[in-house]
Order: C-alpha cells, then structure tokens, then sequence
C-alpha cells in the first residue's frame, strides 16, 4: 500500500533510479516540496490575520469540469474563468496556497517561471505556466505528492503497478483531497474577489458520487470526446513533457511499452469508472451535464447556452459576444495534432474495442 507520503516517495525515488539511473534528483525534489510545505505552512499562519474574509468564505455552487485530458476541459475553463462565471485556480496559486506569501511572489512571477515545473511542459497542444488557470489535481500533487499525477508521471514506471492504488474503490482519499480542495477553493476566492468556483479534476471520474454527496449543490461539466483522438492526444501530452525532462523516446523499447500499457489502461479505467458510476444511476443526473467535444467545436453557442442555463449563470452583453466570437472561431479551427497509434502501441481496433462501452452511453448519436 501507498498509505504515506513517505511510502509514496520511496516509490517515486525507485521507480527514477531504476528507469533513467537517477538517484541524487528524487532527494533534491524531496527536500523541495518539504521546505514548500514549510513556507506554505507559515505563510497560512498568518492568513486569517491578513483576510479575514477566509473565516466567512463559502464555497456555494462550485461549477467543476471532469474529463479525460485532451477533452476541452482546459478550453472550457479558461473561457469560463476569464469571462466572469467563476475563479479558476492559476498553477502559482496551488504552488503556493498562503495568501500572505502570494503577496509577496506575485512581484518575482517573471522569475519564478525559469525554475517552474511548467517549464518541462510541451506546449505545442496546451500551454502552460505559473499564471494560467490549470487542473486542480495539480495542488493535491504538490501537497500529498498523491493522485493521478504522481502515477501517470512516476509511479507508472515501476517494477511493480501501482494504479489500483489510485482507483478510489481500492484506497479511497476522498475526505482528504476533498477538505483541501475546498479550502483552496475558499482561499482562490479571497484572492480573486469572485464568488464562484470554476474548477478542472480529471481525477474526478472515479469518485463523482463522493465529490456530489460533499458538495450537492455543484454543478458537474462532464467532458465526452472520442477515444480515438482523446488517448492518443493525452499520452503525447505526458510522454511529452516526460521527453522534455528525461529523453523518453530514447529509453528501450520495452521499457517505454510496459508505460504506454499502463497509461493506456488508466485513461480507460478512468473512463470507465465514471461510465459505471453513471449508468448505475450512482451519479444523480440533475446535477451533471455532458458535453460533447464535437458541440464544442461546432455548435459551441447553442452549447454555451445550455451550459449557462444548467450552471444558473446569466449571461451579460458581454459574454454573449464573447460567445458570438468564439463559436465563429470555433467552426473554422482545424487542429494540425496527428498521432501515430502505433508509436503508442495502440491500434484503432484495441481503442474501439477497450472502450465500446463509453461510444454506447455517450457518443452513439
């Protein structure tokens, strides 16, 4: 079991020696995330002196975007952040959670970016850094060194497989990624001066009941998209940013192939559990709405009208031309990503196969 932070670094630091022979690096991290969490800790010493208003702050009504990376979900809540419907959180603000401290570092923004872990990011397929609004499952990373991340990044690479201690209905860290979450989201709120929450967590398509029986007044963006161009897409995102870091396409050939299979299979788990949890009517349908990839790139105003009605936001003069704008962008886009399945081991046939239940619930129209 990966119980402990202190069992899950052990881990980490095995899986990096034995895959690229690395073994002062994982200390270095280490002690990294240690003195953050330090800092950090300080810092929220002296928040509630400073802002007051944290002792008050709700989080009421969270609007939270799930889905598989390379789903739209990092569209979609950029769009809705920056045009008013909610706060979505930006990488420093995770990084670095203490209001007292984000005084102080979002003069040294400029130069925190050159040693930023948003710096090993691909950026050709989605752009990343310190001031971009991202995915919430980056703070539990960075506070638990736990999640999906740790796994699809780390854990995936050693001897032993690890992702079923990642599946909730095997190690369940509900309570406690929730309880941060919710105080993140309470502290973005303070920071930003909104009153609404507008989130992103992949990770959250395993454990939908558990996230709607916390908050039950949230609304659910469920992001659908074809498996075909989603797996693909978001294996090339991570061993990307894993090429950048550590040469992934020069390691051998079956160590790179065992990966592959295990990230394989855990886009598909995570598709999975949300597709069981949903047709089981675990998940209460009032409370989810799923949005089609291909509405959002051909009909993203008469989907953008939906989306508002279902989250309860009205729309000013505004938006609607901002949506206007977009939809007329959207219908001319054509995105110049191809991916060769066979590089990732994959075939069309497998994908189709692996996840026909998902094109039956979802895309069958």
């Amino acid at each position: 079991m990966l119980d402990s932070k202190l069992d899950r670094m052990g881990a980490a630091r095995q899986a990096i020696a034995q895959t690229w022979g690395q073994h002062l690096g994982p200390w270095m991290t280490a002690f990294a995330l240690t003195n953050l969490r330090a800092m950090v800790w300080w810092g929220q010493l002296w928040d509630g002196l400073f802002f007051p208003r944290l002792k008050t702050q709700q989080v009421v009504r969270p609007v939270i975007l799930v889905g598989n990376p390379r789903t739209g979900t990092t569209f979609l809540q950029r769009f809705l952040d920056q045009h008013g419907v909610g706060a979505g959180q930006q990488l420093w603000r995770m990084l670095y959670p203490s209001l007292t401290l984000q005084l102080f570092l979002k003069p040294l923004l400029p130069l925190l970016e050159k040693i930023s872990p948003a710096r090993h990011h691909a950026t050709a397929a989605h752009q990343t850094s310190l001031a971009g609004v991202e995915t919430d499952d980056v703070s539990v990373f960075f506070r638990y060194f736990d999640g999906f991340f740790l796994w699809g990044f780390l854990l995936a690479w050693h001897d032993q497989d690890w992702l079923d201690q990642f599946d909730p209905t095997v190690r369940d860290t509900n309570q406690r990624d929730f309880d941060y979450l919710e105080d993140l989201w309470r502290r973005n709120l303070v920071a930003t001066g909104r009153d609404r929450v507008v989130a992103k967590l992949f990770s959250l398509g395993p454990r939908t009941p558990a996230f709607l029986a916390r908050f039950p007044d949230a609304r659910i963006l469920y992001m659908a998209r074809d498996p075909l161009s989603v797996i693909p897409s978001g294996m090339s995102l991570i061993t990307g940013v894993l090429d950048k870091k550590f040469g992934f396409w020069s390691l051998p050939e079956p160590v790179r192939a065992r990966y592959l299979e295990r990230l394989y299979g855990g886009f598909v788990m995570l598709l999975r559990r949300f597709h069981e949890d949903w047709t089981s009517g675990a998940i209460p349908r009032e409370s989810v709405k799923i949005v089609r990839f291909d509405r959002l790139m051909g009909d993203f105003d008469t989907l953008m009208a939906e989306i508002l009605d279902f989250v309860g936001h009205e729309p000013d003069e505004a938006l609607k031309q901002a949506i206007a704008a977009k939809a007329m962008a959207q219908r001319s886009y054509s995105s110049g990503h191809g991916y060769d399945l066979e590089r990732f081991g994959l075939t069309e046939e497998k994908i189709r196969q692996d996840c026909g239940f998902f094109y039956e619930a979802f895309l069958s129209d």
